[in-house]
């Protein structure tokens, strides 16, 4: 044992992968509904290991967390802009409401226990289940007047607050969004997601299940009995539910007219919906398996609407627009994949994937949108000075009502990055930062964060919860669940929400995917992502920049006593 522990001290980097490795396999446990994820996972693991006695460089803390904070706003921006219309604004009370009593809780428990700077920002964190606030308040508490090592202890005590109360915070919000809330509200949360799902246009399908086949597909028919009709009477008959794309006669391909007339042992392409093409063979003749002829024809291509006319219209009447052979096939919404019901209104920056023959889905692009490049190269330049110029707005302190605030190199970070992701959404044409790397500068950038400061904290992790015990993780389930309930009746009785939409968007204004799962599971399908979407847009933007605030007021409490 002394010489494993040699080992990392002497090259703490092995302590680092060692935490990061061992915290996502705790953090993929599952218990019921419940999984603490990847973050939560690696600060336990980073906070046992780091009683031997293991630090790494600041710097290293410092570079990750900037990736992290940058990539969260960058991958944002597109739906926090997006949100901020008359609906987003609407369904944004729920986020003031968590901000202004999560505040609230966290002062008055600060007055009551007379908790630190440090333990106030890391329940606020750990309650509300928003990593990011971690890092800017330890970085918010780096630059008070303080000596080094009450520098230290504070931004310990963040970090130990943050793991006793997410943890509770967390199974709190999973069982009162899933479990409690619909029974508050009297409903049958199921019945009532299904009959949203049917008046937003939805079949009597199980919504919850994928098909095993797409939808939209193509069919190449040999013509026998269609001989001597028109293209124009086939697509008469078709009713816009499936379309003629290619003729073949004798090798050759002819030009597609209404006037165009069929002849014996012609060859046909047509592409339209599964339900409609099954019964072509009767209007044509028999379907053959020879389509060398009509390779590359049908492509699947994603585009991002930002063409002003179709914000906050459904998705009938874009696809009343489009041609026959194409069809939307998906769409996805600050990365979660929405449901495809007519009345789900569009918002800027949505990727919607379309399906069909590939002159068609050229001609219909610029009615939508932009089409999303598809690349995995990333453009470094624009993230470093995304980054650089963050660090630069950071560093300016303003006084609120006399106390100094600074959005700091975090939530200056933050700030670039949701510029940086509106700008880029605006020209998805131009290379940037793709998705997949979006997400591996988040995920790598928090966890190593959080590593680095769990190491760091753990000889003083025993210490604070020796002094409050139980105190922290009630007030944790009180500071989760109280803004929640208030939104319960404030979302039900004047903005007059749906149950599966109320619920969604609690779930989002914490900032909490394992709610939404739990509240999707026990809705049977998917409708709760109608109001998660745009609260979880907000707040994951406005909690982050509480961290500095919570620093400055909690730091007034604590003198004033």
């Amino acid at each position: 044992m002394d010489g494993l522990t040699g080992i990392l001290r002497s090259q703490p980097e092995i302590a680092l992968f060692l935490v990061l490795a061992i915290g996502y396999a705790v953090g993929q446990i599952r218990f019921g509904p419940i999984q603490l994820g990847g973050i939560c996972g690696t600060l336990i693991a980073a906070l046992v290991v780091g009683q031997l006695g293991i630090k790494l460089d600041d710097s290293v803390k410092n570079v990750f967390f900037m990736l992290f904070i940058f990539a969260l706003g960058y991958a944002g921006g597109p739906q926090f802009f997006a949100n901020l219309d008359a609906k987003g604004l609407r369904l944004g009370l729920l986020c003031l409401v968590e901000v202004v009593t999560v505040l609230a809780l966290v002062l008055g428990a600060t007055a009551v226990l007379s908790l630190d700077q440090g333990t106030a920002a890391g329940l606020m964190a750990g309650a509300a289940t928003e990593s990011a606030v971690v890092g800017t308040a330890t970085d918010a508490i780096s630059k008070l007047a303080l000596p080094l090592a009450d520098i230290q202890q504070l931004q310990a005590n963040v970090v130990t607050a943050y793991s006793i109360t997410y943890v509770f915070g967390l199974i709190a919000i999973v069982v009162a969004t899933s479990q409690i809330f619909p029974l508050l509200l009297r409903v049958d949360l199921r019945a009532e997601a299904d009959r949203l799902w049917k008046t937003m246009g939805g079949g009597d399908e199980n919504p919850a299940a994928a098909s095993a086949t797409p939808e939209m597909v193509g069919r190449v028919f040999l013509v026998t009995v269609g001989r001597g009709r028109t293209v124009g009477e086939l697509m008469s008959i078709l009713g816009g539910h499936a379309s003629i794309e290619r003729v073949v006669r004798r090798g050759q391909q002819l030009n597609v007219e209404p006037a165009l007339r069929l002849q014996a042992y012609d060859q046909v392409l047509a592409i339209g919906r599964r339900s409609m093409l099954v019964n072509v063979a009767e209007l044509l003749g028999r379907e053959f398996a020879d389509t060398t002829a009509f390779d590359a024809v049908v492509e699947t291509t994603e585009v991002v609407v930002n063409r002003r006319e179709w914000f906050g219209r459904g998705l009938r009447a874009l696809d009343a627009q489009l041609p026959p052979a194409v069809q939307i096939v998906g769409l996805s919404r600050d990365g979660h994949v929405m449901p495809l019901l007519h009345e789900v209104k569009l918002q800027r920056g949505d990727v919607l994937r379309l399906y069909g023959p590939a002159d068609d889905v050229a001609r219909t692009l610029p009615l939508v949108g932009d089409r999303v490049v598809a690349s995995t190269r990333s453009n470094i330049s624009y993230a470093a000075m995304g980054i650089l110029l963050g660090v630069f707005i950071g560093g300016f302190s303003v006084k609120l009502g006399g106390i100094p605030f600074s959005l700091g190199t975090g939530g200056g970070a933050l700030v670039t990055g949701l510029a940086f992701g509106w700008y880029q959404s605006k020209n998805p044409h131009r290379l940037s930062v793709p998705p997949d790397a979006l997400a591996l500068m988040k995920d790598l950038g928090l966890a190593t964060f959080i590593a680095c400061v769990g190491l760091a904290s753990g000889p003083q992790a025993i210490a604070l919860v020796k002094k409050f015990g139980v105190a922290l993780p009630l007030v944790g389930v009180a500071v989760a669940v109280v803004p929640a309930t208030i939104s319960l009746f404030v979302g039900r009785r004047l903005l007059k929400l749906e149950a599966p939409v109320l619920l969604g968007a609690i779930a989002g204004q914490q900032c909490s995917t394992p709610a939404l799962s739990a509240v999707q599971n026990a809705a049977g399908n998917a409708t709760p992502l109608l109001g998660y979407t745009i609260t979880y847009a907000i707040s994951n933007v406005v909690l982050p920049l509480m961290g500095p605030l919570i620093v400055a007021l909690a730091g007034l409490v604590h003198a004033a006593k």
